[in-house]
């Protein structure tokens, strides 16, 4: 018997032959994630469904020196969860580590496992008047957002996975095995050093999570959208700043999307409508939301109110308005990524930059793009309310096969201005993994990612996931 058939006898007696996979058709839907497919072909497929399993499973690869990648849903942008290209690790797919969800109404929280979708708690925690506040287009599992620490279009009111995590259970990479409980069910917990906290955006390289308890929300008795046409995008800011003012915590979102962006959409995504008679310059979309006391009617009139100002003579800075009471104009904002790829190749860049910058940002990248790469076309969008911005590219089909060579120039261009002309980010969301990794040692110093490897080492002894914290260049 070779050394794999031997590996793979060991992995069936954990998990079952059918939760093994190795032939190429079987495992070709594990190859892919939100961005397409990766370039490695894992040594097997090895789908758990409980805690003690997976405890196994990472004994067994520590004894047999095969490195984990764990794999959730498959909706990440960054390519953490795909098998490395040199074909010698194992996916571990927490698809089926799904049964558990208990929702406490009383202490507005729930315990799942890894494996839950975001769908899946939303629909048990709405039958209790709540909801988890991470507003996405996808729809990913509960331990991939925490690897990933997930925002979303609402963290402008709810914050991100992070804020809203209050105890997880793991499986640490060592010889063992051993599971770990961090955190507990608990709205106060100040005891110390919030270990959780590291394996949130780790990447899935500092241990594999397998069940977590979240913090809930009231879902919103009252909900209204607007989207509102701007003459100019620099408007986007001090509307912002006045809608803030005005309406406080009853702003649950502030999302822009640049003029192309919203014209791909309505262009390549079926059924979409615009309210507004020509595609504008930019367009923001506002969401607020209350419990029982403020009505629709209410909230509508409100914003009528405080938009009015803005609206009048030839020269307003609000061109055009359109209020919805479901999810209408929701669909537009969530189908320009779809809209994106059917324009040609994305070329994504998810940055943060500070509120103030956003537009000058913006401005300024149009006119070195202009000069270093005029083939590529912004299509901006994003959680503008936040400083989260999606300054993605196409290259059109129609400009003929891809140039890599001027992606990655192009890309290198942009992280440098946002680092270090403008103090932001180069990962404002999707986290740390293959796909923007070349970029963590040149922004992140040397003594911050000595720091990161170290723990990384005493958290995950054994080799684990896709990203090493303490690389150097």
């Amino acid at each position: 018997m070779s050394a794999r058939d031997g590996l793979i006898a060991r992995l069936t007696g954990i998990v079952g032959e059918a939760n093994v996979l190795i032939d190429a058709g079987d495992v070709a839907g594990y190859r892919t994630d939100g961005r397409g497919e990766g370039d490695g072909v894992p040594l097997a497929v090895v789908r758990p469904v409980d805690a003690d399993a997976v405890s196994a499973l990472i004994h067994l690869a520590a004894e047999r020196g095969v490195r984990i990648v764990v794999q959730g849903a498959r909706t990440g942008l960054a390519g953490a969860g795909l098998a490395s290209e040199d074909g010698g690790c194992l996916i571990v797919n927490l698809d089926r580590l799904s049964r558990h969800i208990a929702i406490d109404p009383e202490n507005r929280t729930a315990t799942v496992d890894a494996g839950v979708r975001l769908s899946a708690l939303n629909a048990a925690a709405a039958e209790h008047g709540l909801f988890f506040p991470i507003d996405l287009g996808a729809d990913p599992a509960i331990g991939g957002m925490i690897a990933a620490n997930t925002g979303g279009s609402r963290l402008l009111r709810y914050g991100d996975v992070r804020s809203n995590l209050l105890s997880l259970d793991f499986v640490r990479a060592d010889a063992e095995g051993a599971s770990m409980t961090l955190g507990a069910p608990l709205w106060k917990n100040n005891t110390g050093l919030d270990l959780k906290q590291l394996l949130v955006g780790s990447a899935g390289s500092m241990g594999i999570v397998t069940r977590a308890t979240l913090a809930l929300q009231p879902l919103p008795r009252h909900r209204i959208t607007a989207m509102i046409a701007l003459r100019e995008p620099a408007f986007a800011l001090p509307l912002l700043l006045a809608l803030e003012r005005d309406f406080g915590t009853l702003l649950s979102a502030f999302e822009g999307m640049s003029g192309p962006a919203y014209a791909a959409a309505l262009e390549h995504v079926p059924g979409l409508r615009s309210p507004f008679a020509n595609i504008p310059n930019y367009v923001v979309l506002v969401e607020l939301s209350a419990g029982a006391v403020l009505d629709e009617a209410l909230l509508e009139e409100w914003l009528a109110v405080d938009l009015e100002p803005y609206m009048d003579g030839d020269g307003a800075p609000v061109i055009d308005v359109a209020i919805d009471h479901r999810d209408g104009l929701w669909a537009i904002r969530h189908a320009v990524p779809e809209g994106l790829r059917a324009s040609g190749t994305v070329i994504a860049c998810d940055i943060a930059l500070r509120r103030g910058d956003m537009m000058r940002f913006r401005d300024d990248m149009a006119g070195r793009l202009k000069a270093e790469a005029p083939m590529l076309v912004p299509h901006d969008f994003g959680h503008i309310g936040d400083g989260g911005l999606h300054y993605n590219l196409v290259w059109p089909s129609a400009a003929g096969p891809v140039d890599r060579t001027v992606v990655e120039r192009t890309r290198s261009l942009i992280f440098d201005a946002v680092v270090r002309e403008y103090g932001g980010s180069f990962s404002a969301e999707h986290g740390i993994g293959p796909r923007n990794i070349a970029h963590y040692p040149r922004f992140v110093p040397a003594p911050v990612r000595q720091l990161a490897g170290a723990l990384q080492q005493l958290v995950a002894p054994v080799p684990l996931g896709r990203v090493d914290f303490g690389m150097m260049e």
